[in-house]
């Protein structure tokens, strides 16, 4: 059993991985080519990026195109981009001449804290509003939560993140309304993130409470004198957690892709304020660089999501017979 066990998981994290690689590898090459397709000078577009347009002068073009390695045919710069990436060099900032490793640590740093205080708390709100909605279908409580789910799911983030920015500081004054560098700069964001994602899984929880409340073990411990609440909490939340952490992982990936909106909103230098600010400046290889980790960190949340379901459910981890 333990050789079986250990297969499972060594072949889930050999697959991850590899998927993980590919993922990179694929939106690299997507991102490179789809940035060499854009019309018009990329030399051009850097001098007006750093001077203005009022300063473009061929001189100024052929400066910046020998600078960014531009005038080399197109194969051996995606030869040298990807293996730039293998070695986590993802080169200079067309714009400012700076290494944007570092950049897109620094300004990563800033999205992981809000997106796992946000992740975090949608939880804190999603598991026991489903848990209460599903102890008892179609009942008051079932009806409530499903309709703020609703209401909350057909909201779009940007308009949440307003509503709370007007009341919480514009009209009381509580939080400041953009920036960064203290925890109440994180408050706004991250509450807004929540919300948005409480929506689906308070959902995905009260289904799944639903659903487990007539299995055989819930029932079976209810034959033996468990009450309703205590055969559910005891019995069914270990197989709610199954769907709930396969479906965990997949919203930590729209966490990175939702922040291009709720950055911008609360003006917050995380990884989506920084693509902003790069796609409107041209600036290719800071482009590059965001797409390339937020396809990395999709495949590697993939891998945290199956080795936790792993690890909840021992069915899984059975050795497949030959």
């Amino acid at each position: 059993m333990a050789v079986g066990i250990s297969s499972v998981w060594g072949r889930v994290i050999l697959g991850r991985l590899a998927q993980a690689v590919l993922v990179a590898w694929a939106v690299a090459t997507l991102v490179f080519f789809m940035l060499e397709a854009l019309p018009g000078e990329a030399a051009l577009r850097v001098v007006i990026a750093r001077l203005g347009a009022e300063r473009v002068t061929d001189a100024a073009i052929a400066r910046a195109a020998a600078e960014a390695g531009l005038a080399a045919p197109m194969l051996e710069r995606y030869g040298a981009w990807i293996l730039g990436t293998l070695r986590f060099d993802f080169g200079h900032s067309l714009v400012s001449g700076q290494p944007v490793a570092p950049e897109l640590w620094r300004h990563g740093q800033h999205t992981l804290t809000v997106g796992l205080a946000g992740w975090l708390l949608s939880y804190l709100l999603a598991i026991p509003a489903g848990v209460l909605a599903g102890l008892r279908p179609g009942g008051v409580i079932d009806r409530l939560v499903l309709a703020a789910a609703t209401a909350l799911a057909a909201t779009p983030a940007f308009l949440l993140g307003l509503g709370l920015m007007s009341l919480f500081a514009l009209t009381l004054g509580w939080l400041p309304a953009a920036g960064s560098g203290t925890l109440a700069h994180v408050l706004l964001p991250a509450v807004t993130l929540a919300l948005a994602l409480t929506a689906t899984s308070a959902r995905i929880v009260r289904h799944a409470v639903v659903e487990t409340r007539s299995a055989f073990f819930p029932t079976y411990a209810r034959v033996l004198g468990a009450s309703n609440q205590s055969a559910v909490l005891r019995h069914s939340l270990p197989n709610v957690a199954v769907p709930l952490v396969a479906y965990a992982s997949v919203q930590l990936a729209l966490v990175l892709d939702g922040f291009l909106v709720i950055e911008t909103l609360f003006a917050y230098p995380g990884i989506g304020d920084l693509l902003v600010k790069a796609l409107l400046a041209h600036d290719v290889p800071v482009i590059q660089a965001v797409a390339v980790t937020i396809g990395f960190a999709f495949a590697l949340l993939g891998l945290v999501a199956d080795l936790a379901t792993l690890a909840i459910d021992p069915r899984l981890r059975r050795p497949v017979a030959a």
